[in-house]
């Protein structure tokens, strides 16, 4: 028997990310999900949960009117979980991000995924120098240029 603490893992937790799809456009359920624990780890998460759910219009504009108190669908939304590990929800609306993009429907969800991970993690775009700090992180982790 040794009084040597118990050693840490060399490699930290992955951070996990849990899809739900409730809705019918196809989309790349892996690599979106992938694509946010990159986000996650690239900003320093490992170990973290959050959940990315692809909904329909509908269910995106209930979530806008209940929670933002604002009218029409919209296309992406993050709800904060605030507790130790659960970072939160990202909802993304596949049918408004081919009206967004609909030369690049697969671009436009990999900016939408980013976006809602980033806004969990505390940044905002209220500010122009908020705005331009995440739209460079939000380009830099998707490899797609914001409009």
């Amino acid at each position: 028997m040794s009084d040597d603490p118990v050693p840490k893992p060399t490699h930290p937790r992955t951070p996990r990310v849990l899809v739900s799809n409730r809705q019918a456009s196809p989309v790349d359920e892996r690599g979106l999900a992938d694509l946010a624990a990159r986000t996650l780890t690239g900003e320093g998460q490992d170990g973290v949960e959050l959940s990315l759910s692809f909904v329909t219009p509908q269910e995106i504009e209930d979530l806008h009117v209940r929670f933002m108190d604002e009218p029409g669908p919209t296309d992406v939304l993050s709800f904060p979980m605030g507790e130790e590990g659960l970072l939160g929800d990202v909802v993304v609306c596949p049918a408004e991000a081919a009206r967004n993009n609909a030369e690049d429907v697969d671009g436009e969800l990999r900016l939408l995924v980013v976006h809602g991970v980033l806004h969990l993690l505390g940044y905002d775009h209220q500010e122009d120098a908020e705005r331009a700090e995440m739209w460079a992180k939000q380009e830099a982790y998707a490899g797609v240029r914001a409009p």
